[in-house]
């Protein structure tokens, strides 16, 4: 009965979820069309509804730890749900992602996203891909702010092992911006092919900097155990209170 009532909960909150995405998008486009800030005001509100609607329908909290920085920087983190999107994004002042190219066609998503700076690039040509990557980020045709990259490029379930690849590593090298990397716990409790929403306390920690100027190898094999190791910890955490 307990598991029914939440399974009604979860799909309340998906479809308001939605539809609060379109209620923000349409009130905010004139001022989004205006100016850039605009869009991301938008976003940034929609994150903190989406988070606030998540505790109030579904019982999901969601809670930031560490330091968030406010200036430029590279930030590498753990992808799991859709949730740990609004997290850090929602934490972030000025934030912009590496994205997939074929979401610039989302509705209304994808012009937003490229509103306020993300970044399209084309997994299926991977050195092309990076190439690009780099050229529209040093160009300083995109906004200035903090530039997040999911280094596995794309999510992967808590627990599960896959493979960081090259292009962090290229960026950190060639931007030569500090790191945060970003440990999250968020697909314990928003799993990325269900609809179910588990209760309890979600999280993203900011980790502490990796500093710029190391080798790209070097760098790599500092930032996969970093987040790995502080991401199982925090599934723990989520394990640990879903058990009890």
């Amino acid at each position: 009965m307990r598991k029914a009532a939440q399974w009604v909960r979860s799909l309340v909150f998906i479809g308001q979820m939605y539809l609060a995405m379109l209620v923000v998008a349409v009130v905010f486009l004139p001022y989004a069309i205006w100016r850039r800030d605009g869009a991301l005001r938008a976003m940034h509100v929609y994150c903190r509804y989406v988070r606030w609607s998540a505790a109030v329908i579904a019982g999901l909290h969601a809670e930031v730890r560490g330091t968030v920085p406010d200036g430029p920087v590279l930030i590498a983190a753990k992808h799991q749900s859709f949730f740990d999107i609004i997290l850090i994004f929602g934490a972030l002042p000025r934030p912009r992602f590496i994205m997939k190219k074929q979401l610039v066609y989302a509705p209304i998503l994808g012009w937003y996203a490229l509103r306020v700076g993300c970044v399209p690039v084309d997994r299926g040509k991977r050195g092309q891909a990076i190439k690009a990557m780099v050229a529209r980020v040093k160009s300083g045709a995109e906004a200035p702010g903090q530039l997040i990259i999911y280094p596995q490029g794309t999510r992967v379930a808590p627990g599960v092992q896959k493979p960081y690849k090259v292009g962090a590593a290229v960026l950190y090298d060639e931007l030569g911006q500090d790191c945060v990397p970003v440990a999250t716990n968020v697909g314990v409790f928003w799993p990325r092919h269900s609809l179910f929403r588990k209760p309890g306390i979600a999280v993203v920690e900011f980790l502490e900097p990796i500093p710029a100027g190391s080798p790209p190898r070097t760098f790599l094999a500092q930032l996969e155990p970093l987040i790995e190791e502080r991401s199982e910890a925090l599934r723990q955490e989520a394990l640990a209170q879903l058990s009890g």
